[in-house]
């Protein structure tokens, strides 16, 4: 329990801590925000610092910090370390200045905001990787609680049906001002996800349970030899670091009212789903007695994530854990997949520069999207939806390099630019092995895989480093001059 304990205090710590350095390189200042400049009703709406917290959190977290927790602790207590630093020195960072970049570009999509740092081309590639990212996430998250649905629910009510119903929740939630639905639901479901984690921890730690301790089990424990570089950092993405994030964030850039809202509401959303995701990884580990336990539990269902929930939800809660668990596994991904179309939608308004303030023109993105939605949902594409993790981790390490490029041109010191740059050539890094390794990409030998991912990635690092300290010295003495005075 005290590794588990220290871990939690790390997380808050660093919040309070390295949150501060990453505003104050930032340059956090008084300037209006877009909201306040040109509040449209719809997509550029002010709202309470506490409000767009909890939806930020259930936007970036839904299930993401449960089921990726779960996977991870399959490798031990050993994920304990890659959730803590992954979330304080990468995801954190990564949240933060993708929410805080566009809400200096007036709330633009991260597409458009990568594309103004890094060139034309990753303009284009990063809008097309944005939209079909979105639109695969909402679909996913339409079939599975659907289906979870029909099992709860008399024969006559079946799967499709659910989905039609889930669709149409969509399409209202897509195209409806920001406050209508996402602005009143998603506080109240941020607050059932806290409560369960919360619940979970508590059983966990008053119920008797034996917690691993980090130093005991220090070792790759995962029973199918898989390897944790860099399996582990992939899937364990939401509650560590997910690109996915930076395609959220910008919705709430339109929303806050002060930019020193964003430490709060994009850092601070980060750490709380760090600590969520704590706290599944160590009730992985715990209630099922180790990461053996856990990996066979998850073999005997299949992979079942969900039952695993309810079966730890249940096992600590009683009726009230397993009404939480059905919350979690319906209402979390249901809440992902909506802002997931939203943004695809707001994406796709950017790129080609449409009016989002008339009804009429929301519906007219609204609805195709949906309808490829709906498309996809009758294919079975469960192997395409294993690139979503690397392709999710990829977004990241795109994302962070901007932040670098960015903190260089308005930071202080330039220097500070490593703050981003730093996760950005780690993140390169375990993108490009995964890449290699992964069985549903190249499927190489780790004696391949890890030699040109240190490679690359040493490449990308003095590509940086070149670009931003060699060939623009002249810049940043020109800044510190200008700084200086």
């Amino acid at each position: 329990m005290i590794s588990f304990l220290v871990a939690l205090v790390l997380l808050i710590v660093g919040f309070f801590t390295y949150s501060k350095l990453m505003e104050h390189v930032f340059h956090i200042d008084d300037r209006q925000t877009p909201a306040v400049v040109h509040p449209d009703g719809v997509d550029y709406m002010p709202m309470k610092t506490w409000r767009i917290f909890l939806i930020q959190l259930l936007n970036i977290a839904g299930l993401g910090p449960i089921y990726g927790a779960l996977a991870g602790a399959c490798w031990g207590p050993v994920v304990y370390l890659w959730i803590v630093f992954g979330t304080i020195l990468g995801g954190g960072v990564h949240d933060f200045l993708s929410g805080m970049m566009s809400e200096r570009e007036d709330g633009a999509s991260i597409s458009e905001v990568v594309g103004k740092y890094m060139g034309r081309v990753i303009t284009f590639i990063m809008r097309i990787f944005s939209v079909v990212l979105l639109v695969l996430v909402g679909t996913t998250f339409s079939t599975g609680p659907a289906g979870l649905l029909a099992s709860l629910t008399p024969t006559v009510l079946n799967a499709k049906f659910w989905l039609v119903v889930i669709l149409l929740y969509y399409l209202c939630a897509t195209f409806l001002p920001i406050d209508k639905i996402i602005g009143k639901l998603y506080p109240i479901f941020g607050i059932c996800l806290i409560i369960m984690a919360l619940g979970v921890a508590g059983g966990i730690i008053f119920g008797g349970y034996q917690m691993p301790e980090l130093w005991d089990h220090f070792a790759n424990e995962d029973p199918n030899g898989k390897p944790i570089w860099a399996m582990m950092f992939v899937s364990v993405a939401c509650g560590a670091i997910s690109g996915f994030h930076a395609t959220q964030s910008p919705m709430m850039a339109r929303c806050i009212t002060s930019e020193k809202e964003g430490r709060t509401v994009f850092y601070g959303a980060m750490v709380a789903e760090g600590i969520i995701a704590l706290i599944w990884a160590a009730a992985g580990v715990s209630f099922y007695n180790g990461a053996a336990g856990l990996s066979g539990a998850l073999a005997a269902v299949n992979n079942n994530q969900g039952e695993i929930v309810y079966q730890i939800c249940h096992g600590l809660l009683g009726p009230v854990g397993a009404v939480l668990a059905m919350i979690g596994v319906i209402a979390c991904p249901i809440t992902s997949g909506d802002t997931a179309f939203r943004s695809a939608r707001l994406t796709i308004a950017d790129w080609f520069k449409i009016d989002q303030s008339k009804m009429t023109t929301r519906l007219f993105l609204a609805v195709p999207l949906l309808a490829v939605g709906a498309i996809l949902s009758q294919l079975d594409f469960s192997m395409i939806w294993r690139y979503f993790s690397w392709s999710n981790q990829t977004l990241a390490m795109i994302v962070l390099w901007t932040g670098g490029v960015f903190i260089h041109k308005y930071g202080y010191p330039p220097i500070a630019s490593l703050m981003a740059a730093i996760p950005a050539t780690f993140m390169s890094a375990v993108s490009i092995t995964y890449f290699f390794q992964a069985p549903e990409c190249l499927h190489l030998s780790t004696s391949i895989a890890y030699p040109v991912g240190i490679v690359a990635t040493i490449l990308f690092f003095c590509i940086f480093w070149w670009r931003t300290f060699i060939v623009h010295k002249d810049d940043i003495n020109h800044e510190l001059a200008a700084q200086a005075k």
